[in-house]
C-alpha cells in the first residue's frame, strides 16, 4: 500500500535559488504573489557565497516589500541539490514547489500547479516540455536529442508513461520530500526528486510547460555533467523502500 503524504493542499512553500538573477527574480516573485498569494505561505529565496551583491540587494528589497511571504535563506549544503534540500528542511507549507528564479520555469504557470495539487494532493505535479502544449525555446539540437533519448530510456526502465523526468519544475507534498534520504547535490538531484518517489509508488501527473532559455545570468550545469543523470537513474532503480526513506524516529539507522 502506498503511503499518503498529504490529504489536501493547504499552503505552498516556493523554492527560489538565486545566484545572479535580478529582474527575473523580481518578476518571478511578483507574478507568483499576484496570481497565487493566498495559497503561497512563503517564498524561500536561497542565497549562497556566490550570489552576487546585486541579487542579494534585490532579494532584500523583495523581503522588505513582502515581509510576510519572502524569506531569505543562507545556503548550507553546496550546489543546487544542496540548496533545495536546505529549503526542504525549512518548508512549512503542506506542499513544496521546486522552480527557478531565472524564468526558465515560467512563474505564470504556478497557479496551474497549485490547482492540480488541490485536485491531487497526494501526487507530484510536474512540468513536461515534451507533452503537446509544452516545448523548448533556445535549447541546442544536441541537448534536445539527448534529452529525448534519455526520457524514453528511463520511462521504459521505470515502467512509466512520463514524458519528462528531469525538468525541475514540480510540486510535491512537503512530508514526502522531508521523508526521503537524498543523496545528490548537483543538478542530477532534479532527476532524483522524481525517481525516488516513483520507486515509493507516488503518483505523478504531468502538465505541459514551455522551457525558455534564461536571458539573465548563466547556467552552472555543464554539458558533461548531464551524463551523471544516468548514474542516478540506474542506481535508484534497484533501491528498496528502506534504502530510499529516512529512518523513523527510534529506528536504527
Amino acid at each position: 500500500m502506498v503511503q499518503a503524504y498529504a490529504d489536501r493542499l493547504t499552503s505552498v512553500s516556493v523554492f527560489l535559488p538565486v545566484m545572479d538573477e535580478t529582474d527575473s527574480l523580481t518578476k518571478t516573485v511578483e507574478t507568483i504573489l499576484a496570481d497565487c498569494g493566498g495559497a503561497v505561505c512563503e517564498l524561500l529565496v536561497v542565497v549562497c557565497q556566490k550570489t552576487t551583491p546585486a541579487s542579494r540587494a534585490v532579494a532584500a528589497a523583495l523581503q522588505a516589500r513582502y515581509p510576510e511571504q519572502v524569506r531569505i535563506v543562507e545556503q548550507r549544503r553546496p550546489f543546487l541539490g544542496g540548496a533545495t534540500q536546505d529549503a526542504f528542511d525549512l518548508a512549512t507549507g503542506s506542499h513544496f514547489l521546486m522552480m527557478a528564479s531565472d524564468l526558465e520555469t515560467p512563474p505564470d504557470r504556478v497557479k496551474e500547479f497549485i490547482a492540480q495539487g488541490r485536485q491531487h494532493p497526494q501526487a507530484i505535479i510536474t512540468g513536461s516540455r515534451w507533452l503537446q502544449g509544452g516545448g523548448f525555446e533556445g535549447y541546442s539540437r544536441c541537448k534536445y536529442l539527448l534529452n529525448f533519448v534519455f526520457q524514453k530510456t528511463f520511462a521504459l526502465m521505470y515502467w512509466t508513461r512520463l514524458s519528462d523526468m528531469t525538468y525541475g519544475y514540480r510540486l510535491l507534498p512537503t512530508r514526502l520530500v522531508q521523508a526521503i534520504r537524498w543523496e545528490e547535490l548537483r543538478h542530477p538531484f532534479l532527476f532524483e526528486t522524481l525517481v525516488k518517489p516513483l520507486k515509493l509508488g507516488v503518483a505523478v501527473i504531468e502538465i505541459p510547460v514551455t522551457w525558455k532559455a534564461r536571458t539573465e545570468g548563466g547556467s552552472r550545469n555543464t554539458f558533461w555533467r548531464n551524463f551523471e543523470y544516468f548514474r542516478v537513474g540506474f542506481k535508484t532503480l534497484f533501491y528498496s523502500r528502506a534504502r530510499i526513506l529516512k529512518p523513523s524516529p527510534g529506528e536504527a539507522k
